[in-house]
């Protein structure tokens, strides 16, 4: 069989982007696909600490931080209780996912990718020639013959849904990882929950204390297409649900994991200054805000999915956080567009099998403390561009085992690191303790310091010598 693509990535957040753009800097045939029309919104703390700027720069991009006009970060300011800390941090920068996540697409269009967003892929099977790859989409934009339909993976399938609680019928949150419905995204009060449907066991709703999604019958009718590529990259984020048809890779929630929500406000107080990520921890969560490129106030939060439920919404569960650490209200947020998450920490094994690697948000996720998420999406990305490379030439095992091999070094260890410091936020007494030694024993904010401004592991190019000449060279950037 002829596949279409060298390699279709799903996903166009910073991983699969960078990824995609190194491939067709290389000559490669490279399809990036995402499920959301572009640009749109993520939960995300929105910041970039100095490695993954660093990274950016290395690879040819720096120019996209100065072009989007993203804020230069300087310090970190936390508050628990009436405890206080402010920490200075090495040069990162603050812009949102909207704006820098359209940039790197362009800037993958430019090396030759060819994009299509408003498409949800389903991976296939593998064969001896690559991997086939389901695609759902509204218009016939990509040259495919429609086939017969793989299974659906609803409900935890990439069809749209939407975050509701049970019992009410207001409208509620969003979840990030929607479609946008064809008449577009609707204003929603950031206090009320909905009504959710029903046919979901409750361990679904257990998971995000009662927090359900929902359908929406415009994914179920989108036109069906099969393509195919000799190499599939999966950064789908949280949940992996690309790969709800591929028996071999499991996704595990941790069962303490909290939920992710956030939205951007324009009117705040001025305590919450540029240049500065503010951190509040309360019981039940903690949230982060920090100024970005446009003015607007990034809030993003992690939270008990019982402490949503019982506040009645995200904005009076950030509300309550804020006033527990000592942050002035911002009474905005009851009207913002809030995006919600599934649950955050999570880890994905294997991270590659035959003719198929994972990366990114869709590899398994912490609770991010220290701004690294984007860091570890971007390093991985520029990481696989080698054995991606390779695998189009002569997919083989090892390739894999590789993958698996280096995804722990780069990212895994890490993450162990996150890991423990999220433990950490889950107690505020903790937290408030931690606060009252650390500035009397300033040694111990050094591995703080360092986990927000990480570097990246000293050689990201991995080794294809085990794989003679067939193994390819990587891209040149």
């Amino acid at each position: 069989m002829t596949t279409d693509w060298d390699v279709i990535v799903i996903g166009a957040g910073p991983a699969g982007s960078v990824v995609a753009r190194q491939l067709a800097l290389g000559g490669r045939r490279v399809l990036l696909l995402d499920k959301k029309l572009f640009p749109r919104r993520k939960v995300c703390g929105a910041c970039l600490n100095h490695a993954a700027v660093s990274l950016l720069e290395e690879i040819g991009l720096g120019d996209i931080l100065h072009d989007s006009g993203a804020v230069e970060l300087s310090g970190f300011h936390l508050r628990s209780g009436s405890r206080r800390l402010s920490l200075p941090l090495p040069s990162g920068r603050a812009v949102s996912r909207s704006v820098l996540d359209q940039q790197l697409v362009e800037a993958a269009i430019r090396a030759g990718v060819t994009f299509q967003d408003g498409v949800i892929a389903t991976v296939g099977e593998a064969n001896d020639d690559g991997r086939i790859v389901e695609l759902k989409h509204a218009t016939e934009s990509i040259q495919a013959k429609p086939q017969p339909a793989l299974p659906d993976c609803s409900p935890d399938s990439a069809a749209e849904r939407r975050w509701s609680l049970a019992g009410d019928t207001s409208p509620r949150m969003f979840a990030d990882d929607c479609l946008e419905a064809p008449e577009g995204r609707r204003r929603i009060n950031g206090n009320r929950p909905s009504v959710a449907l029903s046919g979901l066991s409750d361990s679904d709703a257990a998971e995000t204390g009662g927090l359900r999604p929902r359908l929406n019958s415009f994914a179920a009718s989108r036109l069906r297409t099969l393509t195919s590529a000799k190499v599939v990259l999966a950064a789908d984020g949280l949940g992996n649900p690309s790969l709800c048809s591929v028996r071999e890779i499991h996704d595990r929630t941790t069962r303490s994991a909290r939920v992710g929500a956030g939205c951007e406000v324009t009117e705040f107080s001025a305590e919450y200054t540029p240049g500065v990520i503010h951190m509040a921890v309360g019981r039940g969560g903690y949230v982060g805000l920090v100024c970005v490129e446009s003015g607007a106030l990034n809030i993003a939060a992690a939270f008990d999915a019982r402490l949503i439920r019982d506040s009645g919404g995200p904005a009076r569960a950030a509300s309550n956080v804020l006033s527990q650490a000592g942050f002035p209200a911002i009474s905005t947020m009851a009207e913002a567009e809030w995006l919600g998450t599934p649950a955050l920490t999570r880890s994905t094994t294997p991270v590659a099998v035959e003719r198929l690697f994972v990366l990114g948000d869709a590899s398994g996720y912490v609770e991010p403390f220290t701004g690294e998420g984007m860091g570890w999406a971007l390093a991985s990305a520029v990481a696989l561009a080698p054995l991606a490379n390779a695998a189009c030439d002569d997919w083989q095992p090892a390739l894999a085992t590789t993958w698996s091999r280096e995804h722990m070094r780069i990212v895994g260890r890490r993450q162990r690191a996150c890991r423990m410091l999220a433990a950490l936020l889950k107690s505020p007494t903790c937290v408030r303790c931690a606060m009252l030694l650390l500035p009397k024993v300033p040694n111990l904010l050094q591995p703080l310091v360092r986990g927000v401004s990480l570097s990246m592991p000293q050689s990201l190019t991995i080794s294809l010598s085990d794989f003679g000449e067939r193994g390819g060279v990587s891209p040149p950037v």
